[in-house]
This record gives structure tokens, sequence and C-alpha cells, in this order.
């Protein structure tokens, strides 16, 4: 079975489709930049950030916008998903899931909405409340701040 994300392949029939405007990718990697240099270079988090990454490489598995990896777990404790107003309920109902199934050891979902310019906030416990905020308590930082 295949599952694809808003922004990485889809089946439409039999030919095989990407959705990928230039303002969502963008957005990943504006963040995937910021967010690689305090891992790379300044060591600053200890999570890396990993853009259009299957949350299983050993099947098909979601594929989040960005995940911010722990190697030493091998769990992905942040994920962030990049939408537009048309896609949003879609990429909320996908990281509540993901977060709340606890397979991956999610601890933070984020959704950015380019049109708006908002981010929601979902955290493991939360149940199924989301709050309007950039802010990654497991990395003590802005999210908004790489926008």
């Amino acid at each position: 079975m295949y599952f694809p994300s808003a922004g990485g392949p889809s089946v439409v029939g039999e030919d095989l489709g990407v959705w990928a405007p230039a303002d969502h990718q963008r957005i990943i990697a504006k963040l995937t930049v910021g967010l690689g240099v305090l891992y790379y270079r300044e060591k600053a988090i200890h999570l890396e950030p990993l853009p259009e990454t299957m949350l299983d490489d050993a099947k098909a598995s979601l594929v989040p916008d960005l995940s911010l990896v722990d190697n030493e777990s091998s769990e992905t404790p942040i994920i962030i998903e990049i939408c537009k107003t048309a896609g949003l309920k879609g990429d909320l109902r996908k990281v509540i899931e993901l977060i709340d199934d606890g397979i991956y050891g999610i601890r933070e979902g984020f959704i950015y909405n380019y049109h708006t310019c908002k981010w929601l906030r979902y955290r493991f416990g939360d149940g199924g409340l989301t709050t309007e905020s950039s802010f990654s308590e497991i990395l003590n930082l802005d999210l908004n701040s790489f926008l």
C-alpha cells in the first residue's frame, strides 16, 4: 500500500504525479536550511532535519514534509507539514493520527499554512486539540524564525 504526502508523489490512475508548488517547497527549504545549520554546523540541536523522508524505511509509510530525526534512538520526535488553506484539514488529520498512534516516537507536530502565515502545533497527549504556535518545546526554538 502506498501513502503519499501532500507534497510528495501521488498515484492518479496509473500516472505518477507530484504536488510540489514553489511556495510549498520554498518553506520546506527555508526550514531545512535554518535547522540544518543548527544541527550540522553549530551542533546546537540534536535532531537532524530531513525533508520528504519516509517515517519507516522498511516499508511504505507516510512522508511528512519535514522530519526532525533522533539518529541515536531512530525516532522522529518532530514532524512539520506545509500547506495552503485547502490542504489544512488533511494535514492536521495526518499529524494528529501520526502522533496519537505513537508508532514513530513523534511528540510534536506542526502545520504551517503559507497562505495565512499561521502555525498550528499538536503535541502527544493534547487529545486532538491544537494550539496556534510555532514554538517547539523539544528544541526550545521558534520555528517561525526561519521564515
